[in-house]
């Protein structure tokens, strides 16, 4: 058994897989936050450093007390490349003195430098903050505060940060679409191996599963390598039973000819004795029997032989001109609607006796009337046998094509054969990739129906 390492364990896959996904996203989004934070929030750099000391020195120099008009007169023209500067003065009480009312970012920055220690710039939303910067005037401390007014754009992921249902959202969105390329990774050998089994039991032995799932490191190869043994000991096993009925078959052909010679000479020695014709007629049920069994045999082993895109008709024309006599001979009608121009890829000598079987079926048990059409079908080639004759019991209908099966009906009774015509005939459009079957038309009669693909099948 081929061992594979841990890590390539069905398992493992399915863990790690799921794990890191799940990980990735929940670690994205959780860190976004912090990025978020440390992007927002920085050291005071010394260009805004330098915007408040510049003010400051203003308020230093005033000789008039600070009140609201006179700040504003102090700050007023004060612009920067960042666009329009606002300050805000608070004194040694914590009071602002030129807003009497703060707003909520204002006092939040406050309560956030005090919390730091040190001066800082923060990027709100809208508007981005620095300070505070303190100065002494007149034996007080003042704090001095900036804004810039306008909006300052923010890197494009921090959008997330403030979006939290849209965050959600596109987080379920992205784990969908990770869970399910991981489901299609894991699920597309099992559609293989499926259509791998359904093609073997469908009767196609050289179906295989293809060397990319049977090269993978997992249980899923694993599977595949063992669908194949299996499939190779099957059909290794049908060709040998195949091959070895052809074989013995074969090789009571020379105990039969040489049965019918000592006949042959007896009867010369011999008058007429009734039980040289019972010996006779014995002998060649014999012979059929084996022919039959050899063409079974010749058919089922040969089914991968190159088909020929000729005209159907063409190879059916012979098939068809025996079948006209043989009906007309018994008082009845064979029509015949088959497109000269109608192509398919086939086996001349499979298909022409299947057909012919199928055609001597029909006219034996016909009351008066035998059809046999073609057509084509999209990518396929449909060809239908009618007869208008007793029919066959519908438990019956799929049983009929096996090997030696005669059914105990009325249709059936009456006749000779060993029960291999229609096995011949399914095993030629098995051999063509095809589907055969049969079923009971109204008011009375049976029609078997072959379906062929229209191109040569691989």
């Amino acid at each position: 058994m081929i061992k594979f390492s841990p890590v390539s364990r069905l398992f493992v896959k399915l863990l790690l897989g799921f794990w890191l996904c799940s990980s990735i996203l929940i670690g994205l989004f959780a860190l976004l936050p912090l990025i978020e934070q440390n992007h927002d929030r920085s050291q005071l750099s010394p260009e805004f450093e330098q915007i408040l000391a510049d003010v400051a020195k203003r308020f230093k120099q005033s000789p008039r007390p600070f009140s609201p008009e006179s700040i504003k007169q102090l700050t007023k023209g004060k612009h920067h490349e960042y666009g329009q500067v606002r300050f805000y003065l608070m004194n040694d009480q914590g009071r602002i003195l030129n807003s009497r009312r703060p707003s909520r970012p204002l006092r939040f920055f406050v309560l956030m430098t005090e919390d730091v220690g040190h001066p800082i710039s923060h990027q709100f939303r809208d508007q981005l903050m620095f300070g505070p910067y303190k100065f002494n005037y007149q034996h007080k401390t003042f704090t001095l505060y900036g804004r810039f007014t306008n909006h300052h754009p923010r890197p494009w992921f921090l959008f997330f940060a403030d979006h939290k249902l849209l965050s959600a959202g596109l987080a379920i969105l992205l784990s969908g679409l990770l869970c399910g390329f991981l489901a299609w990774y894991l699920g597309k050998p099992l559609r293989t191996l499926k259509h791998s089994a359904n093609a073997l039991a469908a009767g196609d032995l050289s179906s295989r599963v293809d060397s990319k799932t049977t090269g993978r490191n997992d249980e899923m190869g694993e599977l595949a390598i063992a669908f194949n043994a299996m499939a190779d000991a099957i059909e290794n096993m049908i060709n040998n039973q195949q091959r070895l009925m052809g074989d013995i078959s074969h090789e009571l052909r020379t105990p039969l000819t040489r049965l019918q010679l000592s006949l042959a000479l007896a009867r010369k020695k011999h008058s007429q004795v009734n039980e040289f014709d019972r010996i006779s007629y014995e002998a060649e049920q014999i012979d059929e029997l084996i022919g039959e069994l050899l063409s079974l045999s010749r058919i089922t082993l040969n089914a991968s032989t190159t088909m020929m895109d000729i005209e159907l008709a063409e190879t059916l024309s012979q098939v068809l001109d025996d079948a006209e006599f043989e009906a007309e001979q018994q008082q009845k009608q064979l029509n015949i609607t088959i497109p000269e121009t109608l192509r398919v890829a086939h086996q001349p000598k499979a298909l022409a006796r299947a057909i012919e079987n199928l055609l001597r079926n029909a006219i034996r048990y016909a009351a008066s009337n035998i059809n046999i059409n073609a057509i084509e079908n999209q990518n396929e080639i449909v060809i239908t046998v009618t007869d208008d004759g007793p029919g066959i019991d519908d438990k019956e209908l799929e049983a009929i094509f096996a090997p030696f099966y005669r059914p105990d009906s009325a249709r059936d009774r009456e006749s000779g054969g060993w029960g291999l015509g229609l096995a011949i005939t399914q095993a030629a459009v098995q051999a063509h990739k095809g589907h055969i079957s049969a079923a009971n038309v109204s008011p009375h009669g049976l029609c078997v129906t072959l379906t062929l693909p229209r191109t040569n099948p691989t």
